[in-house]
């Protein structure tokens, strides 16, 4: 009896260290990393050539008619594509607490390539997130890559197409430092910014030259009903933006310095519902200078100041648009329908020159020949499991501005478009998703 309970001790002793040490790696085991994300394939044809990101992926809206020598439309031209590129791995990183807060991480990258004019990057791997957040009872603080504050994530489009709504939807993501306070069911953030792979029309250094970076605050007011299973959100927000877009100016061979710079105001405001059957969302934004959130817009030279040195002034080319959605909430079998509708402004003021000809770059404005766009696109979404099969149909409409008989574009001098006509592009999409 006593030779069996010694070996009964001796066993546990010998399984004890395993024990402990089986039991500190679970209890370390939840700090790491958690990998999630997708496999997408999407099969797309369009009814007409369209403005578009990587490979015709991103479309952004169809272009205007290009006429031959025969009366021929060159651009009224079907194509079609398949494409895996946007398959997505996400690293969800978790961690100690520090400061008294619990942290968080994450770190995600698609196959979308960061070039698009000669596929030199083709099927890149490329950074969409990377951020770390710190959590306290009330307070929240990001700091890294992620979206734009005009960009809601939890009111966004949830459409099919990699477009997300744009050029209606705002759709960015930028380097920044976020601090979110909630106050009950309100909660106040404030961020700044800047810029990365989502630019001003002179990339990034317009925007680090004005020193400034970009100031948005978001409120937003958020309720949910766990008994009846309904969640109400809405909210509203404001962005400041400056841009400096040149250090010097030339003229008859000699340099010139120049700080001229080009404010930007704009505001978003937005609203969701969800319940257990459907869910409803929308969003309106008013933009000056939003060419960076890939919508109509952008800046535009106002006069000159100084013809010896050839210094100019700036005006902002602002939008207006709005987009809403509902969708059902089946687990199995989803339908969706999406709408949304944006409008060239112009400018507060005359303008002089649409591109910045001082120093003979490119357009300074998305749409300068655009009055408005609208797009329609209902989808159906069956899911099995991890699986989904997804159709889509997407109609954008452009209504462009006409010439008169010297090929001069019909619009005023604050750019506002006084005579239009109207393409329009069906892009049927297919898409399989897979996630994990």
């Amino acid at each position: 009896m006593i030779m069996k309970r010694l070996v009964i001790l001796i066993t546990f002793l010998n399984l004890l260290p395993a024990f402990i040490l089986g039991q500190s790696e679970t209890k370390e085991s939840k700090f790491g990393i958690h990998f999630t994300g997708f496999v997408k394939t999407d099969y797309f044809f369009d009814s007409r050539e369209n403005y578009t990101i990587r490979e015709g992926h991103f479309l952004l809206y169809p272009k205007e008619p290009l006429i031959d020598a025969d009366g021929n439309d060159i651009h009224d031209n079907s194509s079609f594509n398949f494409l895996s590129i946007q398959s997505r791995l996400s690293g969800h990183l978790s961690g100690p607490d520090a400061f008294g807060a619990k942290t968080s991480g994450l770190l995600e990258a698609d196959f979308f390539g960061n070039e698009n004019a000669a596929f030199l990057d083709n099927n890149g791997f490329r950074l969409r997130h990377a951020y770390v957040k710190l959590n306290w009872k009330k307070t929240e603080l990001l700091a890294g890559q992620t979206w734009h504050p005009f960009f809601v994530t939890d009111c966004f489009s949830g459409v099919i197409s990699f477009n997300t709504g744009v050029p209606f939807q705002p759709f960015s993501r930028s380097p920044q430092i976020r601090l979110t306070r909630k106050l009950g069911n309100f909660s106040v953030a404030a961020t700044l910014s800047s810029e990365r792979d989502f630019t001003s029309p002179q990339g990034p250094f317009s925007l680090r030259q004005s020193s400034i970076p970009v100031s948005t605050v978001t409120i937003s007011y958020k309720h949910q009903d766990t008994d009846s299973n309904q969640l109400w959100l809405a909210g509203f927000g404001a962005d400041f933006k400056v841009l400096q877009p040149l250090l010097n100016t030339t003229n008859n061979g000699l340099l010139y310095k120049t700080t001229e710079k080009v404010n930007g105001l704009s505001f978003t405001a937005f609203a969701k519902h969800q319940n257990s059957r459907f869910t409803a969302k929308l969003q309106t934004v008013y933009g000056q200078n939003l060419f960076d959130l890939i919508m109509l817009g952008g800046y535009a030279v106002h006069n000159i100041l100084d013809n010896t040195r050839n210094t100019v002034s700036y005006t902002t080319v602002n939008q207006v648009s709005a987009w809403a959605e509902i969708h059902t909430n089946g687990k199995k079998l989803q339908f969706g329908l999406w709408g949304g509708y944006t409008q060239n402004l112009g400018s507060n003021k005359s303008i002089l020159v649409y591109s910045n000809q001082v120093d003979g770059t490119a357009s300074t404005i998305r749409g300068a020949n655009i009055k408005s766009v609208y797009r329609i696109s209902p989808r159906v979404v069956i899911i099995q499991n991890k699986l989904k099969f997804a159709t889509e149909f997407e109609l954008t409409s452009v209504a462009y501005a006409t010439r008169d008989e010297n090929g001069v574009l019909q619009r005023d001098d604050f750019g506002v478009i006084t005579d239009a006509e109207w393409v329009s592009n069906l892009r049927i999409l297919f898409a399989v998703i897979y996630s994990f």
